[in-house]
């Protein structure tokens, strides 16, 4: 029996499948990026990705995280690896020693530390980009980005062997362009995210919205975390095709948060949310 139903959205070429409440668990699972965000809980869906992108250390954005690993393990699946903040790659490294000694023998795994501004390829033409976000010292966000290379513009029009020719002389014939996919943010205070390209650009941003009832505002501060009132201006300025809102709490009846959302944002913000 599933003790958790996740949401799935369908974005183009890649889909997302996730289940976020503020407290319990947020885990979303993008397959074909290979990835996902978080892992408060392990659905079986998960185990199925190499890495996860960890945000931070709490409970609910990492317990499922040795069982992942364990899982894995006991089904055969080669890998597994878990990138996060730096400083919490020593202390996680001793839970999962901790795990190994209570279980009777330690899974494989692969600790990558990460800082803000570090890329990690996940495969050939797709990297996973950190960058440093408001909720604890060490807390990060993930933008998935592809890669592709394009022929220069006054390259365009060779024939292929001008082209062999240029390569061998050892002339750079490309543009790196990069195509942010997913941008996740993890849990956060405001900040201005449209400032980076690959966080404002993203095809789908994930970002959490916790609170909307106004006597929650102080709550929201004092957990560093985002109110329905912060999202006009966190917003502004990103472009994405879809902004999904995620980690809101029970507390929330859903239909009064969709009046707060409608009353709040721009028609054409809203639309995309």
């Amino acid at each position: 029996m599933r003790s958790k139903c996740l949401s799935k959205l369908e974005v183009g070429d890649f889909s997302l499948q996730g289940y976020s409440v503020a407290g319990e668990a947020s885990v979303i699972i993008a397959p074909e990026l290979d990835c996902a965000f978080d892992m408060g809980m392990c659905p079986r869906e998960a185990l199925t990705v190499n890495h996860v992108l960890l945000s931070h250390g709490h409970t609910d954005h990492f317990a499922g995280l040795p069982y992942y690993f364990a899982q894995r393990d006991f089904q055969g699946i080669e890998g597994g690896k878990v990138l996060l903040p730096a400083k919490l790659a020593e202390p996680v490294g001793e839970l999962m020693r901790v795990w190994g000694r209570i279980d009777g023998q330690q899974p494989p795994h692969e600790i990558i530390p990460m800082k803000a501004g570090d890329d990690y390829e996940i495969r050939r033409g797709l990297f996973a980009r950190a960058f440093a976000t408001r909720h604890r010292s060490d807390s990060l966000g993930y933008a998935v980005i592809e890669v592709r290379h394009k022929l220069k513009s006054e390259y365009v029009g060779l024939t292929g062997p001008e082209i062999v020719a240029l390569k061998k002389e050892g002339v750079e014939i490309t543009d790196r362009v990069e195509i942010p996919l997913v941008a996740f943010l993890g849990d956060t205070a405001p900040a201005d995210y449209s400032a980076l390209p690959c966080v404002a650009q993203a095809k789908v941003l994930l970002i959490e919205c916790t609170f909307f009832e106004d006597e929650h505002r102080d709550r929201a501060r004092q957990g560093k975390h985002l109110h329905v009132h912060d999202l006009p201006g966190i917003l502004e300025g990103m472009k994405n095709e879809r902004i999904v809102l995620i980690h809101v709490t029970r507390r929330t009846n859903l239909g009064f948060a969709r009046k707060q959302l409608k009353a709040l944002l721009d028609k054409s913000v809203l639309a995309r949310v």
